[in-house]
């Protein structure tokens, strides 16, 4: 089956609009019609190693990067995803690679799945291959086809489903997700020992017994993400589980090492495309009143 990617692929925005309620009118900041039909995250939570899933209602979020492999299944509604060729797509399933800038829009009364996948976990490079046997990863069709699912006809790669499930699935034997080099595993196993310190690229390469420069190409290779951007992923969901046993949103940035709460404002604004104090908002996960953000 052939696949179409690419910028060149995409409807005219104004195309992509028509299908939006949303997306065609547009409102001014601080109107009250506009306020009232913008859709607000709100739902539950789950975070386990190498996982952050969220399910419920599906707000917005601007243009961002995260550190994590996502996978989108929408329920009921709609969301449009853009890309970097600034290509708008209206999308029921998702597989968007780690690293990759996009918008999410998505329409009033829209709820579904969200999971956010560790790239160096099983479930995370199954998913990374699946994009890579897609076409171009930079693309928004290239993220719903590979979210299609496989007929047993087809690859060996998991099938996408809805349901939270579909996040623990494991590769088949051609997917391309073998064991990871064992200086990569040594390394990130000596993460959580060193999470709140500057966690320096060096420091793990001594645990691993290799370079530096040779750790940070195997994190390339192997995640497909550049170190500095899997640390941020590393102590944004550090901070999380902070927040989660009761730590305020400064305490929680002090123990995953980000400089303040200030700091971990920006990182998960710039992954998420929201703000720390959202995503309490919209998963219960209120931190404690005595929180400066």
């Amino acid at each position: 089956m052939s696949i179409t990617t690419g910028a060149s692929a995409c409807p005219p925005a104004a195309a992509a609009a028509s299908q939006s309620g949303q997306e065609r009118r547009p409102h001014r900041a601080g109107s009250q019609s506009g306020q009232a039909r913008r859709p607000h995250w709100q739902g539950s939570a789950t975070a386990v190693p190498g996982l952050l899933a969220f399910t419920g209602a599906i707000g917005s979020a601007e243009p961002h990067a995260h550190a994590a492999v996502q996978v989108l299944l929408v329920l009921d509604g709609e969301v449009t995803l853009t890309d970097r060729h600034d290509c708008r797509r209206p999308a029921q399933a998702a597989i968007i690679p780690a690293g990759v800038r996009h918008g999410l829009r998505a329409a009033p009364g829209t709820h579904g799945l969200l999971a956010y996948l560790d790239p160096a976990g099983p479930a995370g490079r199954a998913a990374t291959a699946r994009i890579a046997a897609s076409g171009d990863a930079d693309a928004v069709s290239t993220w719903q086809a590979a979210a299609r699912p496989v007929t047993a006809a087809g690859p060996g790669a998991p099938a996408v489903v809805p349901g939270p499930a579909a996040t623990y699935r494991t590769a088949g034997p051609h997917t391309g997700t073998g064991a990871l080099p064992v200086p990569l595993s040594r390394a990130l196993a000596a993460v959580p020992q060193l999470i709140d310190g500057p966690l320096l690229l060096g420091d793990l390469a001594a645990r691993a017994g290799v370079s530096a420069s040779r750790l940070g190409h195997l994190f390339a290779e192997h995640l497909h993400l550049p170190y500095p951007a899997w640390r941020r992923w590393a102590r944004l969901l550090h901070a999380v589980e902070q927040v989660r046993a009761g730590a305020t949103l400064t305490e929680a940035a002090h123990a995953a090492g980000f400089a303040d709460s200030a700091h971990l404002t920006r990182t998960c604004r710039a992954m998420f495309g929201i703000t720390p104090s959202q995503a309490l908002a919209a998963t219960g996960w209120n931190a404690p009143a005595r929180s400066s953000r």
